[in-house]
């Protein structure tokens, strides 16, 4: 399995990567049954453990794609994505076709099922990133073990990564008057993605 990424959009830094991932974590993860595809939209973690990098997260028991996981010869596909916006070719100084720009991560490893105590790790995990900084947070040390039992109602998972690749589509390709006209016009565009993506082509051009 591979992604299409044009020389000048290959990245490789996976410490930028991983802070990607990082800010990104609403993922999509896709496996197969019987040769059809099958995906589900999630909220994911990364860590490290040891030498190694795990995407973990949990889905619902009655969703069937947690079952394919089972299958230790198939591989499975995460799909991270960031700011994507319409670049005019309007904004160039000489013709050319209008472009997408975006930022896109796929990441392949394996899967396997974790146990009640991995998951409950997990959910505590979880809960202290999202809740931590509230009122009343509603971290798992809180929570009634009424509410708790509902962990039985999902199935926690846990992705070895084996290979990263990632496509930073951000008009590297273009000359640097171009670059900050680009920019320029991205922060005029009333789309909040264009100004996230202009954003990101800012703080790329100050690295």
């Amino acid at each position: 399995m591979t992604m299409y990424i044009p020389k000048h959009f290959k990245a490789t830094d996976f410490d930028e990567i991983r802070e990607f991932i990082q800010d990104n974590s609403f993922g999509t993860i896709v496996t197969t049954e019987k040769g059809k595809p099958i995906a589900t939209h999630l909220p994911l973690e990364l860590h490290k453990q040891g030498g190694a990098y795990y995407i973990t997260g949990h889905m619902a028991y009655a969703n069937p794609q947690w079952k394919t996981f089972e299958d230790d010869n198939d591989q499975v596909l995460v799909m991270y994505q960031g700011p994507h916006t319409y670049v005019s070719s309007s904004w160039y100084q000489s013709e050319n076709v209008p472009t997408w720009n975006y930022q896109a991560v796929h990441v392949y490893g394996t899967a396997t099922i974790m146990n009640e105590q991995e998951l409950e790790e997990d959910l505590r995990l979880l809960l202290q990133k999202y809740e931590r900084h509230r009122e009343n947070a509603a971290v798992w040390e809180r929570l009634s073990s009424q509410t708790k039992k509902q962990i039985k109602g999902i199935v926690g998972f846990k992705i070895k990564i084996e290979e990263v690749q990632a496509a930073y589509k951000l008009s590297q390709n273009r000359s640097d008057k171009d670059y900050h006209n680009i920019i320029d016009q991205l922060q005029k565009e009333e789309n909040v993605h264009a100004h996230q993506v202009a954003k990101v082509m800012k703080k790329r051009d100050c690295t």
